[in-house]
């Protein structure tokens, strides 16, 4: 057992205490067995005394010594009764078991004699508990004194001796010393025996103590050390056993709903650890998408410069080309070959007056016209441009719009336009027969307008066709401008960067699924109600 554990220290302490405890109860014990002892001793020896006194008063009315000496022999020849001896009042030994000091005088200041002595006129009347004393022999033996007072009865002073007057109070003294071995040799025996059960008592005590603290103290601490231990080295699925319903119990309950609140609170850091490592990716996703769009846009800005100024420089001699060659097919015969190349001429310059004017639709700013309009109907009424030519191509055009649609917060004629852009888009992507769904509901949640911003309610176009799909290596670069995957003559690699720019104007934004072989899906997400810019820049449109 280690000295510095408290089974030891609870041990040693009790230990120490319960025998400060029984020797104390023990020298209690003995020293009032002692004086049981000494005080029936006391009462025996004077009970000896007075009958001594009454059996020899019968011989010494009739002065006979002899009988007198018989009877203080026999008394004396009994155990433990060292010596009997009758005095005169005059302190000579007149009667004695011991012959050799018979006619002897006692000084006063005899053990025999101190008693009643104490001062020159002696006692006549000694109190009971004064007739016995202990005293110690020069040889070391302890010795129990008793005197009993024989008087001058009359009795006495009228028999027929006559050798005492009526004036004499007091005859003589019995005196009887009586040996207290055998009382000392029983006391001794009975402190060891005492010391000996109070010393089995003492490791009995101590033992069951030990055991107890062990079970009801030392077992539970050592479950808490072990279990605070555990918990110290990042083990939280330690648990306590609960022995018992004390303190240590509610303890160990305490320590338990403890661990299992931190095992939940590491586990919520845990997942709000996990949480803001796919929130911080998903900022970082955002951020690289605003710059990818900040890129777009100061290349869609450096572009648009370049093709406002191309386009201005290009426009008037077009237009005099244009106006010169109709002049002149006016003064030609149809059907001549030089009105045949003549034509092909007006043609191909309206052609690139086209691409000149949407050059100079995309680099011009112009600033949408907001107001509120009904989605659905924007969507027939451009459907209803293409479905025609799309027929004559055995393309089937379907339309799955929600009627509930509330109006939506837009330009309808830029909307028009992004509507046409994707429908042309999509018909150029359908080599031969297929179809062409457009499709409008209502978001289920908000969106972000942009990375960053509030999530605000919002509508989507879906337009999907049948067509040859985009590789996935160009997904990324659709909506760069002057891209194009079509052939030569039939595409400007305009028509999407001018939709992109179009719905981003409008706080929305534009998704895009694709699948070589099987189709492409494009989604335009518009705000339904206007932005804080809109409402502000486009009062009257409302």
């Amino acid at each position: 057992m280690h000295p510095q554990t408290l089974r030891f220290k609870v041990g040693l302490y009790l230990t120490i205490a319960l025998t400060v405890a029984m020797f104390a109860f023990t020298a209690l014990v003995v020293w009032h067995q002692r004086q049981e002892l000494l005080a029936n001793v006391a009462e025996r020896v004077t009970q000896i005394s007075e009958v001594i006194t009454k059996s020899t008063r019968y011989a010494m009315l009739q002065n006979q010594p002899d009988y007198v000496e018989r009877i203080i022999r026999d008394v004396g020849n009994q155990e433990s009764i060292d010596k009997v001896r009758i005095l005169s009042k005059d302190g000579k030994i007149i009667h004695s078991t011991n012959a050799s000091e018979i006619g002897q005088t006692l000084d006063r200041k005899a053990e025999a004699c101190s008693h009643c002595h104490q001062s020159e006129q002696p006692l006549e009347q000694v109190p009971r508990s004064e007739r016995t004393w202990t005293f110690t022999t020069p040889e070391g033996r302890r010795m129990l004194g008793s005197m009993e007072v024989i008087r001058n009865e009359p009795s006495c002073y009228t028999a027929a001796c006559h050798q005492h007057s009526k004036a004499t109070s007091v005859l003589g003294v019995l005196d009887i010393v009586y040996s207290l071995d055998d009382i000392d040799r029983t006391m001794r025996i009975n402190a060891i025996t005492i010391g000996i059960f109070s010393l089995g008592f003492i490791i009995v005590a101590s033992l069951a103590v030990g055991f107890f603290v062990h079970r009801l103290v030392q077992v539970p601490l050592n479950d808490l050390e072990n279990g605070a231990r555990k918990l110290a080295s990042g083990d939280l699925e330690q648990t306590i056993p609960v022995r018992s319903a004390d303190e240590f119990g509610q303890l160990a309950a305490s320590f338990n709903a403890m661990t299992t609140a931190l095992k939940d609170s590491r586990q919520e850091l845990q997942e709000w650890g996990r949480t803001l490592e796919e929130k911080v990716e998903k900022r970082t996703q955002e951020l690289r998408l605003a710059q990818a769009e900040a890129v777009r846009g100061e290349k869609l800005a450096s572009v648009g410069l370049l093709a406002a100024g191309i386009a201005h420089e290009l426009n008037n001699p077009l237009t005099g080309i244009l106006t010169f060659s109709h002049l002149i097919r006016q003064k030609m015969p149809d059907g001549s070959p030089d009105a045949e190349d003549l034509d092909l001429v007006i043609r191909e310059t309206k052609r690139c007056a086209a691409i000149i004017r949407r050059l100079l639709d995309f680099a011009r700013e112009k600033k949408p016209e907001y107001k509120f309009a009904d989605l659905n109907q924007i969507i027939e009424d451009t459907a209803r441009i293409v479905e025609r030519p799309a027929h004559l191509r055995d393309i089937e055009v379907t339309m799955d719009l929600d009627r509930g649609l509330p109006p939506v917060w837009v330009d309808a004629d830029l909307i028009k336009q992004v509507v046409m852009n994707m429908l042309v888009n999509a018909q150029h992507a359908i080599e031969e027969k297929g179809s062409i769904t457009i499709r409008s509901r209502r978001c289920p949640d908000a969106r972000r307008p942009e990375p960053g911003a509030e999530p605000v309610p919002m509508v989507e176009i879906s337009i999907v066709d049948t067509g040859c799909g985009i590789p996935e290596k160009n997904l990324s670069r659709i909506f760069d401008p002057f891209f194009t995957s079509k052939g030569v003559g039939k595409g400007t690699g305009l028509g999407l960067s001018v939709s992109h720019g179009i719905v981003r104007a409008h706080g929305g934004t534009i998704e895009v699924e694709s699948e070589v072989g099987e189709g492409s899906t494009f989604r335009v997400y518009l705000p339904i109600k206007p932005l804080s810019g809109d409402a502000m820049g486009s009062g009257s449109g409302q």
